[in-house]
This record gives structure tokens, C-alpha cells and sequence, in this order.
């Protein structure tokens, strides 16, 4: 099956329900069990039946089995954020004592989480270069849990080095964690190139429309072995006190052990639960992905090829075009060569670039990004303002660079409009 039909039919079969060609929207807070035998098993794991909508949903449940399958996983569970993703990820694996290897170049939230709020958990951040991964041994030891990158990164629009990444953490076999946002299920697929888990901030281009706010996780359908019997990840081989015991390896023969514990462990915690009218929103936007990123896409590069022979801006960053950083990873790896719709460019100074974002008509001052409409955004001054001057340095952002997050308007009438901005400076 094609990710297409993926997208607009996988999860659900209309003929099996009362005909309703859309997927229902099943708001309830809780489910009627039948009897008390039913109850107690659903409540001990021997029935994945729902049980309450914090944990479980039949419209969260299409969503994630279409997340999935279109990402090439064993097993997705979707979140209230991209934000509430990156977190059950990381902290499914880690914790006090533990560290973890989190690229240089990765959007601000998860710059601020996993260097200064995970610090709080015990949780020990180091950083890497994930476009060239050579320091990443040294970083390593007995105590780390996870490496996490970004396919291409926001707003820097770098693309790691995926199969570099994923060699090293084989050798000491750890968990590859790779925020796939940006790329999506549509242009590339990092399980399929080794990677171990995969999350998403879906209130991106999977939304679309800029509706809802959400996140997914998927994992690997090799990480329940990866997990097994290895002394890194003990919590996943030893009894769970929660459930009486319950030792997530055993279990690696007839369920996901990472999936399984970040929703009945962390999720029934935590609680960063996406509601299912949110989760019927994003199904939506699966049924449109593929045409939408691929407009995005070639927008894109005709926005990105303009400003690269603009006088006025110092560098454009977008790895579609040939002779950047990334470009033969996209050419190889990516769909058709096609690097989505995020690219970024490089003005004198930060008042050059208030100039700019400040006199453009049809782009939108926003941090969103994926949205059908074109986004301006200086991400020194919004997304990224919490890091330190070292802090943006490291992750290569200066004061004059802007993102355009560039939607599915005319090509021409984006063009005009950034030229016009240019104008003023």
C-alpha cells in the first residue's frame, strides 16, 4: 500500500462500523467495560481495550496506527504536543543520573528542555554535531540513554548525517532518537535508515492548517530487541512495581515494549493526552500530506533560489539547492529531492531583518510553521530568545537570520512580497 492510501484510508474500514465514510469522533472521558472481569484486565494489560481517554481513544487509535505505517514503525502513540512527544521519548529512556546526546542545531523548545528543564530530572545533556557526528564517541558512556537529532533542523535547516549517527550508536548499542517534523513521513523515512524511534510535533505540516496541537512518537519494529536484555535499559527488563511486577522484555513477542510503557507508564502519569477531536483534525491532514508537502516543497525552492542571488542577503540555507550543506543527503535519500517547505536566509543585522519581517504583506509574523499559509519568523528574537548568546551561537543562529515557513500561495506572489520587503533596507 501506498503512503497515499496510507494516509486516507489505513486504521479504519467504514464497512465495519455504521458507514460513516469520515472517522468518528469518540468524545467520552471514559468506556463501559461490560463486567468487572473485562475491567481488571484492561486495568493489568491483558486487554488493550480502552479503558479511559487519557490513555486510550479509537480516534487517537486510527491516528496513531496511520502515524505508523506511514513511518515505516511497529507502533505509534500520539500526544498532546510536539513538545509532550520529544519528552516521552527521551524521559521513556532516561533518567536520574542518566545522560543524554542531543544535536547542536534543534528547535529552541527542545534546546530549553533537554539542556536546562531535564537537568532538573537528573538528566545530563551534551551536545553534538549532527551535520558531522566525528566528536560523538568521546560523548558517550556507560550512563547514556538516547542521541536525538533532527532530520533537517528548525530553524537552522540543516540535515544530519543519518547513517554516520546511527553507525556510531550501533556500536554501543543505544537508542537513536530522530525528530522527523520538518521532512515528514512523506518525504523520508528514518526508521527504514536505522534510526530506532521517530517523533513528531503534528502540529505541523501532518495538521497543516495550523488547527491543532500535537505530537506523536513511533517506534521501530527492531527497537523491542534493542530494548531486550540490554543493561542500559534495565527499567525495560526488570519488574515494573506499578503493575505488579510486570517485566516489559517479556512481552516483546506479542506487543511494542517502548510504545507500551510510554502510554500505560508515562502517559497515565503525566497526562499530555491529545484530545479526539484534535486526532480527527490531524487524520484530515494525513489525507492531504503527500500533495501538500510536495507543494510546500517546490515553493520552496523557487522562494530559495530567488533570495540566493538577492544582493541584500548574505546566504540562504535550503539543502534542495545544489552546493549546500546536506544536498546530496536530500538527493539520496529524500523523495524526488524534495526538502519540504522550511528554509531560512541570512540579513546584515537584526535590524535589517525587523525591517523585513515588519514590511512583508502576504507573510504571516508567526512560530508556527507547516501551516498552508506563508510565516515569517526572526527565531533569535521568538523561538530561540531563552538561550544564551552562546547558546545560539552553538546552534548557528544569528541575529540576522530569518525562517519562512512557506505555505501553498502562488510562488510568484511570495517572491514579490519578499521583494518588496528587501527593498526597505
Amino acid at each position: 500500500m501506498k503512503k497515499e492510501t496510507i494516509a486516507t484510508h489505513y486504521g479504519y474500514n467504514q464497512k465495519n462500523d455504521i458507514g460513516a465514510m469520515a472517522v468518528p469522533i469518540y468524545l467520552t472521558t471514559a468506556f463501559d467495560f461490560g463486567t468487572s472481569e473485562r475491567a481488571a484486565d484492561r486495568f493489568c494489560l491483558k486487554d488493550l481495550g480502552p479503558i479511559y481517554s487519557r490513555l486510550t481513544n479509537p480516534t487517537v487509535d486510527v491516528l496513531e496506527s496511520r502515524l505508523a505505517k506511514l513511518e515505516g514503525g511497529s507502533a505509534a502513540l500520539a500526544v498532546s504536543s510536539g513538545q509532550a512527544a520529544t519528552f516521552t521519548a527521551i524521559i521513556n529512556l532516561a533518567g536520574a543520573g542518566d545522560n543524554i546526546i542531543v544535536a547542536e542545531k534543534v528547535y529552541g523548545g527542545t534546546a530549553t528542555l533537554t539542556m536546562h528543564s531535564l537537568k532538573r530530572f537528573g538528566i545530563e545533556a551534551r551536545l553534538f554535531d549532527s551535520e558531522n557526528p566525528q566528536n560523538l564517541r568521546d560523548l558517550i558512556d556507560e550512563k547514556t540513554k538516547c542521541i536525538f537529532f533532527e532530520t533537517i533542523s528548525n530553524p537552522q535547516i540543516s540535515i544530519a548525517n543519518i547513517d554516520e549517527i546511527v553507525k556510531i550508536a550501533k556500536e554501543f548499542n543505544i537508542v537513536t532518537i530522530a525528530d522527523n517534523t520538518v521532512a515528514t513521513p512523506i518525504l523520508y523515512n528514518p526508521l527504514k535508515d536505522g534510526v530506532d524511534v521517530v517523533v513528531h510535533s503534528a502540529s505541523k505540516y501532518i495538521s497543516g492548517q495550523g488547527l491543532s496541537i500535537a505530537g506523536a512518537v513511533v517506534a521501530s519494529k527492531e527497537l523491542n530487541q534493542k530494548l531486550k536484555a540490554n543493561p542500559r535499559y534495565e527499567h525495560f527488563n526488570t519488574p515494573d512495581e506499578s503493575y505488579h511486577g510486570l517485566v516489559y522484555a517479556d512481552l516483546v513477542d506479542s506487543f511494542d515494549i517502548f510504545i507500551l510503557r510510554a502510554k500505560f507508564g508515562i502517559l497515565r502519569d503525566f497526562g499530555m493526552t491529545l484530545s479526539p477531536f484534535n486526532a480527527f483534525q490531524l487524520i484530515q491532514g494525513l489525507e492531504t500530506l503527500s500533495i501538500r508537502v510536495k507543494k510546500h516543497s517546490k515553493n520552496a525552492k523557487k522562494v530559495a533560489k530567488f533570495l540566493q542571488n538577492h544582493p541584500k542577503v548574505k546566504r540562504v540555507i535550503y539543502p534542495a539547492l545544489k552546493e549546500q550543506n546536506g544536498y546530496d543527503i536530500v538527493k539520496s535519500k529524500f523523495k524526488d529531492g524534495m526538502a519540504s517547505g522550511l528554509l531560512a536566509f541570512e540579513l546584515e543585522d537584526f535590524e535589517s531583518a525587523k525591517k523585513v519581517s515588519n514590511k512583508v504583506e502576504i507573510f504571516s509574523v508567526v512560530v508556527n510553521i507547516g501551516d498552508t499559509k506563508s510565516i515569517i519568523t526572526h527565531p533569535a528574537s521568538t523561538t530561540h530568545s531563552q538561550l544564551s548568546k552562546e547558546e545560539l551561537e552553538n546552534s548557528g543562529i544569528s541575529q540576522g537570520l530569518i525562517r519562512l515557513s512557506i505555505g501553498l500561495e502562488n510562488a510568484k506572489d511570495l517572491i514579490k512580497d519578499l521583494e518588496q520587503a528587501l527593498e526597505e533596507i
